[in-house]
């Protein structure tokens, strides 16, 4: 446990997060440090699944943090330090060299979609409730959410969204780009631990080298030198010689040799006409 809001247990190389701070993991300073605490605990890992036990998955900035700074220039400013911290630590998950996914199974809105996405990948339950509705407080997005679903969901649904302070559901999500699965919410749990286990199972060399291609300024070379990299690497070179072996075809074996004239041959002379 890190602190009181966050649980990190470790099964292999996979490291399941899960949001414990009641009722809706409202974010603050010490929410943020517990999160910087399971990214400074994941050598080893490969993928870290983010969950919650709550209600909700985030409902975003803490309330009562809020009203302590509203009402003072000095408090206001304080409060765009704290936004800026959000960017810092979403940014460093978005970075890690795991891959990260959200399972969204409650309310995922304002700063606790901006969390989710950070992650490379999102689940949502089907009546799960995604937004960024800060318009209608006269504020933005401010940690990532008008960079990152411009990117991950298009333009279009990105100024929907945020123009419109719309809230959509996980099964709508879904068809917007906003999440890559959805499904029941009695489904979810087993659904998101299937999907983390299945890429955990992967190795993380790869993973972390194909994510950090995904992200490239300039891809093509970059992609060269994660082959590079990973043909170098003793574990590749096992895996890749496991596969060759198993899968080399038989070499074919050579034609028989025909006596005289090729059947070919034979057949254009019974066809040519007699002179």
């Amino acid at each position: 446990m890190l602190g009181t809001m966050i649980a990190l247990r470790r099964e292999g190389a996979l490291a399941v997060a899960t949001l414990v701070r009641p009722p809706v993991n409202a974010i603050d300073e010490e929410w943020l440090s517990c999160l910087e605490g399971v990214l400074d605990r994941l050598e080893g890992i490969a993928v870290l699944l983010l969950r919650s036990e709550q209600r909700a998955f985030s409902a975003g900035a803490d309330l009562e943090l809020m009203r302590s700074r509203f009402d003072t220039p000095a408090g206001r400013q304080r409060m765009v330090g704290f936004v800026r911290e959000m960017q810092r630590v979403f940014a460093r998950l978005e970075a890690a060299p795991q891959v990260t996914l959200a399972e969204l199974g409650g309310p995922a809105l304002g700063g606790g979609l901006e969390l989710a996405l950070a992650c490379d990948l999102r689940i949502a339950a089907e009546e799960a409730r995604l937004g960024l509705p800060e318009a209608r407080l006269g504020l933005v997005p401010g940690a990532g959410g008008t960079q990152r679903l411009p990117r991950i969901a298009g333009e279009a649904v990105a100024k929907r969204l945020i123009l419109g302070a719309e809230v959509v559901t996980g099964a709508q999500a879904v068809e917007l780009n906003i999440v890559q699965w959805a499904v029941p919410s009695a489904e979810l749990e087993a659904r998101a631990r299937s999907i983390a286990q299945d890429i955990a199972a992967l190795p993380g060399a790869a993973l972390a080298e194909a994510k950090a291609c995904i992200g490239a300024a300039h891809g093509y070379e970059r992609e060269l030198e994660a082959t590079a990299t990973l043909l170098a690497q003793d574990a590749t070179q096992a895996r890749v010689r496991a596969f060759l072996e198993k899968r080399r075809p038989a070499a074919p074996a050579p034609a028989p040799a025909l006596r005289g004239r090729s059947r070919t041959a034979r057949s254009a002379a019974r066809r040519r006409p007699a002179r």
